[in-house]
């Protein structure tokens, strides 16, 4: 080395170099075995930890997935080609320079020089998890630390449902468990895309810092329910889209429809009636019959199955007509309001309508007339009796009709009083 150690120093170098010929004879067991340690004094960590202020040495945390692989990089700043070592958990040399005292093979070399010792562990599990060492043997002696960090995901995931058929309005309990994972996992719950809230979940331990959850979830199922999956779903981050789901079988009872096949319009006399009742339920209905509400069918009805036919409508025929259709979970029904037109009233349609309305509006016209003529003929009535008085002023008091002209203005004397004379 470049700089000359200390008596602590030349003691470290000593035990190491001791340790690693034991570990080459195959005196020592793996990283999972047993070994004979030579472990130096507390007081020379604590001498080592103490001059971290003055350390250029320089590592980070790795977080693994159980089985991939962690790389760990011990690196130096301005080296002066002192000796970089490895260390596992139990003060096991891993690495001294480029050579690997312990056997394990799963520990392989990445990169070594003056400024990085870069080691690869393939496989990892869960008991390689802990705290790594990277030492630096300067004066004084500088040693990083690097935790490894094992994740392990769900390896199994479970719904369970007390049946497998259910009524539509009747409660489902479901109940979905993860089985031992690092950290705990979160279960979420959909039903289909739509996620579902109010899930209860216990987070339970097991050996080896693992972790069991079971998330228990209630749902009133309804016919829209039947072949929907609900999704057990796991946030975790060592795995992406972890999911089981479960199918509900969810019986319902029928819903009923009727339609009019024909006629597309209004029901005439004389013409047909066809009728389809559509029933829809699970299981599928068993039967579907027809009545007639309040009195008995036709005889000329023809019924076959889902259809209800009359071939010639008369006012006879006038009433509802109700589908029944049932299943092992209930029955519904589906009604129909029939009503028979004659053919004229059925011919006139809407027309009739506007007939009656332009009708009335006519006879309001009409009477609106009637009754401005009257007002005008007595207006003009009154006007003229005014014209006639004025012509005949002054004759009241004439003796006889011959006075009364006379004297009346505009009479002969006012006839002789305005006649001119031409000479």
């Amino acid at each position: 080395m470049a700089s000359q150690p200390g008596a602590a120093l030349s003691l470290f170098l000593l035990i190491s170099g001791l340790r690693a010929g034991l570990l080459q004879q195959g005196r020592s067991s793996s990283l999972h075995g047993s070994s004979e340690n030579f472990p130096l004094p507390d007081s020379f960590y604590e001498q080592l930890q103490s001059s971290g202020e003055r350390q250029n040495l320089e590592t980070e945390n790795v977080t693994v997935v159980e089985g991939e692989v962690a790389t760990i990089s011990c690196r130096v700043k301005n080296n002066d080609d002192s000796v970089i070592q490895l260390l596992n958990p139990n003060r096991q040399t891993i690495y001294f320079r480029d050579f690997r005292p312990l056997k394990d093979s799963r520990f392989q070399l990445v990169n070594f020089s003056s400024s990085e010792l870069r080691v690869s562990l393939t496989n990892v599990s869960i008991h390689d998890e802990g705290r790594y060492f990277c030492q630096l043997y300067t004066d004084p002696p500088q040693e990083a630390y690097t935790t490894i960090t094992v994740l392990i995901p769900p390896n199994n995931l479970v719904i369970d449902v007390q049946k497998d058929t259910y009524v539509e309005g009747e409660e489902v309990e479901m109940n979905c468990t993860a089985m031992a994972s690092k950290p705990a996992a979160v279960i979420r719950w959909l039903k289909g895309n739509q996620e579902l809230e109010g899930g209860k979940t216990e987070v339970e331990a097991v050996d080896n810092k693992m972790f069991r959850v079971r998330s228990q979830i209630s749902v009133t199922v309804l016919r829209e329910d039947d072949e929907v999956p609900f999704v057990c779903l796991v946030d975790h981050p060592a795995v992406k889209d972890l999911e089981t789901r479960q199918y509900i079988d969810v019986q319902y009872k029928p819903k009923v429809e009727v339609s009019v096949v024909y006629p597309q319009g209004l029901t005439r006399e004389g013409e047909p009636l066809e009728l389809f009742c559509r029933a829809v339920g699970k299981p599928r209905p068993e039967k579907v019959t027809w009545v007639r509400v309040d009195d008995e069918l036709p005889d000329h009805v023809l019924i076959e199955d889902e259809k209800l036919y009359i071939s010639s409508l008369n006012k006879t025929d006038n009433g509802t007509y109700r589908c029944e259709a049932s299943n092992s979970v209930g029955s519904s029904t589906g009604d129909y309001t029939l009503y028979v037109y004659d053919t004229r009233a059925a011919e006139e349609g809407p027309l009739g309508v506007d007939h009656a309305v332009i009708g009335g509006v006519v006879a309001v016209v009409v009477f609106a007339m009637l009754c401005l003529l009257i007002i005008l003929g007595r207006y003009f009535a009154r006007h003229k009796g005014t014209y006639f008085t004025h012509e005949a002023k002054g004759a009241d008091d004439a003796a006889d009709a011959d006075t009364a002209i006379i004297n009346a203005e505009g009479g002969q004397n006012s006839c002789e009083e305005k006649k001119e004379y031409f000479i």
